[in-house]
């Protein structure tokens, strides 16, 4: 090997900074395995020595990388060659004369054994609105407040531009700070929701003989020179890049009318009621939610009726809601679901059994028996929706959705037909994020029952949403 490929190849490391923080779920999470032999459809990753869950460093990495990119060139862009995100993160296997990453990330074992969450879901038939033949499935879950320990460690080379790198990862952290990016499966459908509050920085300049000394014999217990605090006020940079997501988001209360049953098999067992609604581990008990699953399934549905009804423009449908993965060009969906935890309601067992139709009597053994959540004065039941890259037709068919659910017109959960799942609209919050050539500008709409009134900030507005969204469909 020559002298000169030998000096190519070398890189003339000026400082490292390793940090290290204390990421949180703060939903349920699935790091699938890929394990086809187990109990369920979906395992999740565990360490192969302990029974600890485990967070590869690759999955974070791509985590960390979608959403800088996203921050950079906004939703649905192709990644630049001279981005941020190429930058700190290293060349794609399509560029041949790129570089590898400066930045080391570390695979991660839970601080704990993990609580672990079982969901099962199906596919529901548009048409028929019953369920697939074989298209049942379960999956386990990490449940809430489960802890990763973060271990990152930046290089940062002489020919290499040290504020371009520091700015790519501040802007990276600090998008774990307040809980923008997520890991693991169904991302879009309320999983994979995490924080980290506080990082631990050291800093080590190897130009500097005693900081190349405490880097080598760093054994990451040490407290000498150690930062601790946000990410941002840790990090010395100029920042240049811009927030360029476009984004409308809702959030909407509704008071339950009746009863609501999402059925679950995660605590059936022979002293449970045959049916129980879904529950999910959160802040040390378990609470009843309305999934983001199946409320997307919902949406979807009534948004197919919506578009049939006015006309036949299925497209808008697949762009907001994605496609199947054996569809010509798969797409996820850009439409964002949040489970929401349902507090203050009752749990009540009902008795029921099946009749013949024929004779009009009682089905022999057809007895059993649900456990329903029921509404209490004070119960409550939170939406929230982020719909990405929205157009405005795209917001008017999210009105529609609304006011349907509003008006108790759009049962949620199982059992619709026998009156459950109906819900009753108390207010909404709307905001559409837009940036601009120099800011990021920002509308905001409320809409709120005030006894028999509906009080509505800007309706021209949003009757122009749902105009769009009627002359798009027509088209």
């Amino acid at each position: 090997m020559t002298n000169e490929r030998l000096n190519r190849h070398q890189r003339q490391i000026i400082e490292r900074i390793i940090i290290r923080g204390k990421l949180i779920l703060d939903t349920p999470t699935c790091l699938g395995s890929g394990d086809a032999e187990g109990p369920t459809n979906l395992m999740l990753m565990r360490d192969s020595i302990t029974p600890y869950a485990l967070l590869t460093g690759a999955s974070i990495a791509g985590a960390l990388r979608n959403y800088l990119h996203e921050y950079e060139n906004g939703y649905e862009k192709e990644e630049k060659y001279d981005g941020l995100a190429t930058y700190l993160f290293g060349a794609t296997r399509e560029e041949e004369n790129g570089d590898q990453s400066p930045l080391i990330i570390n695979d991660s074992i839970s601080s704990e054994v993990p609580k672990v969450e079982l969901r099962d879901g199906v596919k529901i038939n548009s048409v028929t609105g019953i369920a697939e033949d074989k298209a049942k499935y379960d999956l386990e879950l990490l449940a809430q407040d489960t802890e990763f320990p973060l271990d990152f460690e930046l290089i940062i080379e002489e020919d290499k531009d040290k504020n371009k790198l520091l700015e790519a990862l501040a802007i990276t952290l600090e998008g774990l700070e307040k809980s923008e990016i997520r890991i693991g499966m169904k991302k879009r459908r309320g999983f994979g929701r995490c924080h980290v509050s506080e990082w631990q920085v050291w800093q080590f300049n190897l130009e500097n003989n005693q900081d190349r000394i405490a880097w080598l014999l760093f054994d990451g217990e040490g407290i000498a020179n150690i930062q601790t605090g946000k990410i941002s006020d840790i990090l010395k940079y100029d920042k240049e890049c811009s927030d360029k997501r476009q984004r409308f988001t809702m959030e909407a209360s509704f008071k339950l009318v009746g009863s609501l049953l999402i059925r679950s098999s995660q605590f059936s067992n022979q002293t449970a009621p045959d049916t129980v609604h879904l529950k999910s581990y959160r802040n040390g008990e378990y609470k009843p939610i309305l999934s983001g699953t199946s409320l997307a399934g919902v949406l979807r549905h009534r948004a197919e009726r919506i578009v049939n009804t006015l006309g036949n423009n299925q497209t808008i449908i697949k762009d907001i809601f994605g496609t199947e993965k054996d569809y010509e060009n798969p797409q996820s969906s850009r439409l964002l679901v949040e489970e929401t935890v349902i507090e203050n309601v009752n749990e009540l067992v009902q008795n029921r059994i099946a009749i013949d139709r024929f004779t009009g009597g009682a089905f022999y053994g057809a007895l059993f028996d649900e456990q329903a959540i029921v509404e209490k004065e004070e119960t409550c039941v939170t939406l929230e929706l982020e719909l990405r890259q929205p157009e405005d037709y795209e917001i008017g068919l999210l009105l529609l959705l609304l006011k349907d659910l509003w008006t108790s017109d759009l049962p949620v959960g199982g059992e619709s037909s026998i009156g459950r799942g109906r819900l009753a609209g108390i207010n909404a919050e709307m905001s559409l994020k837009k940036p601009s050539e120099n800011q990021k500008t920002e509308k905001l709409w409320t809409i709120s029952q005030n006894g028999e009134q509906l009080e509505i900030s800007a309706p021209e507005t949003l009757e122009s949403f749902v105009k769009n969204f009627v002359d798009e469909v027509q088209v």
